[in-house]
């Protein structure tokens, strides 16, 4: 937490996605720091130990958001997280969520209710 509001790590390549989510998180009360590519995001993480993240699945590299999702389940991290993709169902069939320490992705477009009352959830709010 900081300044008593959880802090969410986004990490997207698309500026736009990430100043949109951090608008609407932000008007939700959370306090938002954003990275643009994979390796920015494990270092944020590690400067910032957020309480929640939001990964792109496909950023600067296919695989870059489960590389990310992988690192940060082998460093311990506790933090929810939760993969973005524009794939469909078929990340479904082809992701072992658990594997990457994964609590479950947001569709894109973001359905943003839905994505706070998850978030809501995730934290325990």
């Amino acid at each position: 937490m900081k300044d008593g509001k959880y802090v969410v790590l986004c990490v997207d390549d698309d500026p736009d996605f990430l100043e949109t989510t951090t608008i609407f998180l932000e008007a939700n009360d959370y306090a938002v720091t954003t990275a643009s590519s994979a390796e920015e995001g494990v270092k944020v993480y590690k400067d910032i130990n957020p309480d929640l993240v939001i990964v792109d699945l496909m950023m600067e590299e296919v695989d870059s958001g489960t590389n990310l999702a992988k690192e940060l389940k082998l460093s311990g991290n506790t933090a929810p997280v939760y993969m973005l993709s524009s794939v469909g169902d078929q990340l479904n069939m082809n992701i072992n969520f658990s594997e990457l320490g994964l609590r479950g992705v947001f569709q894109k477009p973001l359905d943003i209710k839905n994505v706070l009352a998850t978030i809501r959830t995730a934290l325990g709010q």
